[in-house]
This record gives C-alpha cells, structure tokens and sequence, in this order.
C-alpha cells in the first residue's frame, strides 16, 4: 500500500502541473480552479442547489456562499426563490454567466487538446484509456466492474496477457504461449454462438479478466482458460465468470463441465471447488518445461439425463 500511497501523490503531482491548475487564475480568467469548478457545475446541472454543488465537490458550506455571491455581484447567476421552500434558491446562469462559462470550457478544451496532442501519436489516446478506467474505479469504487461477451480483438488480448502472466508467475514461456494461442484460434475459428460464449470482466474498458466455454463433443461443454488480473482479484470476479460458464452450459443443454488446471494455481481450484467441480484425475507432465501437476475437474450439470460417453 504504501507503494500505491507514492505512486498517487507522484501523478498528483505530475497531473496538477500538467493540467495548469496550480496558477492563480485559471485559463488566464479571474477565477481560481475552485470557482472555475464551481462555475461548470452550475452551468452542467442548473438549476442547482448551492448545498449539492458542496455536496458533489466536497467544498466547505461557506466558501460555496462566498463563490456564489461573488458571481451573483458579477450578474453571472440568478438564485430564485423556491415557491415551495423559501430556504431552497435554486442558481441558474444568466447570459453573461453563460458567456464566461463558454469560453472557459473552450479555453480548457483547447489546453487539454495541445497537451494530449504533445505526447506524441497515440499517446493521448492511450493517456484517455488508462484515464478512463482511472475514473471508473474512483467514481465507482473496486466493484465498479462489469461482464460482458465476447467482441472483436477479445482472442488476441486474452491470449496475449495470459502468456505475460504465467511468463511472469510460474516460467511458462513459449510452450503455454504456444498452448494459448491454438486455443483462442480454434475457439474463433470454430466458434458456434449457441453453444459456446467467451465473458470478460472489465472497469472503464480495461480488461479484469476472462473466461470461456467450447464445446467439447457428446453433451460436455469445456470451461478454458479462466483468469483475473492480480488487482482485481478479492471482488469477486473470478466467482461470477465461472458461474456465467455453468448458467450458459445448462442452458445449452450440455451434461458435464470439464475444465484443465495445475495444482499450483490454487486460487482458480479454490473456485472450482466452491461451485461444485470435483476433482477427477491427476497426471504429471512437462509441457511447460519442469515436471507440474495437471488436473481434470469435472461438474455434472444435469444428474438426471443419461450419461454422456466417458
């Protein structure tokens, strides 16, 4: 954590520069960052309340008051009256307020265009997705994540991040990478929408991990390739992917879920285990280069239909 705690006041530092909000005047106006702030929510949410602009910013009671009066004093917004509650003044922009506000947003618009623009090609289209994802978790919280199924490009990244992975992890270089992309190959080559489905748990687009199902041949639907990004893992992800895999095999018709896993990923049997998936077979092998423990695990789907050729 305090690693994380370096790294937040690193780009804190970097972003505030960056974004030319330390100068006194923001975008050259007379108003500091606060005011600035202040005057894009009214103009984004008007007619508002003075206690939900100190509410969304986190601004002290009195100095919204003073903010506000000041743009009152500069005819820039109107408080009425509410009819129903003579405590509630609702704020509205008048014509000059709306003035300033426009070419303040312009202004910033235009700053943020030239600095994203001095990263280079493609750098600021790369800043705005890791941004993104940024917001995302801030807004939202760590279980501001979502599942969906598969879309162009999916293959490639699972396949692509699960070599780096185990890579980093265990040493399974090449021949997992090799492993990885036949599978994410055959499953598009193959792929048959009413059997088979690929989900992926994201935050603000950026992938927290993935599953797949394929079909395995006579009634037995194969659970691959199931993982969650080290970050994301305590939310819960890994449990709703697999959970999706056994919902959609029933569905489809299938008898048994089989999956492959090793020994050493101890997190992934933990779930298999918990949603029922027993252990069938054990055998040692060395695809992967040293000697590792493979394990067959198996969820019988429905108990009650004739069995499926072992």
């Amino acid at each position: 954590m305090e690693h994380a705690v370096d790294q937040f006041r690193a780009f804190n530092r970097a972003h505030t520069r960056f974004a030319a909000v330390l100068a006194p005047h923001y975008m050259d106006s007379e108003m500091g960052v606060a005011e600035a702030r202040l005057l894009y929510e009214i103009a984004r949410r008007q007619p508002v309340l003075a206690s939900e602009l100190q509410e969304t910013l986190g601004l002290d009671a009195g100095y919204v008051s003073r903010a506000a009066k000041r743009f009152e004093d500069r005819g820039w917004i109107a408080r009425e009256r509410d009819a129903q509650d003579a405590r509630q003044r609702p704020i509205a922009l008048l014509p000059a307020g709306q003035a300033t506000f426009d070419a303040l947003d312009e202004a910033t618009r235009a700053h943020s265009r030239r600095q994203l623009e001095s990263l280079g090609p493609g750098g600021g289209a790369l800043l705005g997705h890791y941004l993104e994802s940024a917001r995302a978790l801030i807004e939202g919280g760590a279980d501001a994540w979502s599942i969906r199924t598969l879309r162009p490009g999916d293959m490639g990244a699972i396949a692509s991040r699960q070599s780096i992975l185990y890579a980093e992890h265990f040493g399974w270089g090449r021949p997992m990478e090799l492993l990885l992309n036949d599978v994410t190959t055959r499953f598009l080559r193959d792929f048959q929408p009413e059997r088979e489905q690929c989900w992926v748990a994201e935050r603000g687009g950026e992938m927290l991990g993935s599953v797949m199902l394929a079909d395995g041949g006579d009634r037995v639907a194969k659970l691959r390739l199931l993982y969650v990004e080290s970050w994301a893992r305590g939310l819960g992800i890994g449990e709703a992917l697999v959970q999706h895999c056994i919902q959609f095999a029933r569905e489809a018709g299938y008898q048994r879920l089989e999956l492959w896993t090793h020994t050493i990923l101890t997190s992934a049997r933990r779930i298999y285990a918990a949603h029922g998936f027993e252990l069938v077979s054990t055998e040692e092998h060395d695809r992967f280069g040293e000697p590792i423990m493979g394990e067959t695990w198996s969820l019988d789907l429905n108990p009650d239909a004739p069995p499926a050729t072992p």
